[in-house]
């Protein structure tokens, strides 16, 4: 489907949803476009999944690292090679009215794994230059507002250590190293349990260790932000308890709105709460799974609808975890599909309730919506000033207060 037929299909979809006036519709349209919009975990729009790639490489000898970090490779850089799918790139990146975007760069604690993700979104930014940037610091990102052009900025799913070590001291240094190459913020864990703390998809619950702590206070020292996003309960907590500075949950849910349906991804009010006292915010997942009830916009605005009811406008954002994939990809021959064992970050509790999830529902809620997530909190009656908070100005407050005396 060409893309912006595509673009338009998710736009009508989630305006049939919304039924907004012509003024609640212009207005919301005015003001996201006035804005500066700040997605507070997302993806930079990728390349399709490239299965006859995969195959030429599983057959040519390669290795399962070797063909992922090629793969990786293609969905980051290579598809962009294509003219007609950098023109569909950009007409994502304008049709989302996003400045920037939080992007996910790394995964797992290993260090050579991050810095390969760094390097694919560094030399994208570097690449296409003329239409996005690499942000440092705040303040580049407004400067890339005014100029009207768009940004990324750089985040983890793990904190990055050494391999070698001998006192806790020596590997969050790596924390220090990622942070001069632009890293801004990191999650502390990921689904799983790690010397930091417990996932959130373990049973246990144990918590921030010892170690946990120390990384906690490196991460603070040095300015980069503790995302609790992936992060167990009492994890979640106790990093915001002992943090000296904003812990964010940049893409989740509030459980209280949906304590049915893997609710092991969300926050309770007692997470969020503590979340709110450490100066950080709650962003709010843009996936039908996570937010369910009506698994649409509607369900999305209800989520922030708790948080800025419950605990003020000032701690909860957007944070889509999302992108909108751009491209074909090509056939594979004889309908032939790789398969590859599950990793085991990727774990999910069996015993969590699925949600059904609908064409319609994905289509509301496509990252190319942004500018309606924006005219739906207008239908909902929050002020401009809180509007303009949600969808960019409380992910700048926490970036500035993060490394307020660093800088």
């Amino acid at each position: 489907m060409d893309i912006n037929k595509k673009i338009a299909n998710c736009r009508e979809t989630a305006l049939q949803i919304l039924q907004p006036t012509r003024q609640q519709l212009d207005h919301g349209l005015e003001l996201h476009r006035d804005s500066l919009v700040w997605d507070a975990y997302g993806f930079a729009p990728p390349g399709p999944y490239n299965l006859e790639l995969e195959s030429e490489l599983v057959e040519s000898g390669a290795s399962a690292n070797e063909a992922r970090i090629r793969m990786e490779s293609y969905r980051q850089d290579g598809f962009l090679r294509d003219q007609a799918n950098y023109e569909d790139y950009k007409a994502v990146w304008e049709a989302s009215g996003v400045t920037c975007i939080f992007q996910n760069s790394g995964a797992g604690n290993s260090v050579s794994e991050i810095l390969e993700r760094f390097g694919n979104f560094t030399f994208r930014a570097d690449r296409y230059a003329d239409f996005h940037e690499r942000a440092a610091w705040p303040d580049d990102v407004e400067k890339t507002k005014q100029l009207g052009k768009h940004c990324l900025y750089l985040t983890t799913n793990a904190v990055p250590l050494f391999d070698s070590w001998i006192n806790e001291a020596e590997p969050v240094l790596a924390v220090s190293t990622f942070f001069k190459l632009g890293c801004r913020m990191m999650h502390l864990t990921y689904n799983r349990r790690n010397l930091i703390g417990d996932g959130c998809a373990e049973p246990g619950d144990s918590g921030l260790s010892a170690f946990g702590r120390s990384v906690v206070k490196e991460m603070n020292r040095t300015g980069v932000i503790p995302d609790v996003a992936h992060s167990g309960l009492r994890t979640s907590f106790e990093a915001a308890e002992v943090s000296g500075k904003p812990v964010v949950a940049s893409h989740s849910f509030c459980n209280s709105v949906n304590n049915e349906f893997q609710a092991f991804r969300g926050k309770t009010d007692e997470v969020i709460r503590q979340i709110v006292k450490s100066g950080g915010f709650v962003g709010i997942c843009a996936l039908p799974g996570f937010v369910a009830k009506s698994g649409d916009i509607n369900a999305l605005l209800d989520h922030i609808g708790h948080i800025a009811g419950n605990f003020g406008a000032d701690h909860v954002a957007i944070g889509t975890d999302a992108g909108f994939t751009v491209g074909l990809p090509a056939p594979l021959p004889n309908d032939k599909k790789i398969k590859f064992r599950t990793s085991f970050d990727s774990y999910w509790p069996s015993s969590q309730k699925r949600f059904d999830v609908s064409d319609e529902m994905r289509a509301s809620l496509a990252w190319t919506n942004w500018p309606l997530f924006t005219v739906g909190l207008v239908q909902r009656g929050y002020s401009d000033a809180d509007i303009k908070k949600i969808i960019g100005g409380n992910v700048m407050r926490v970036a500035r207060e993060t490394l307020r005396g660093i800088e």
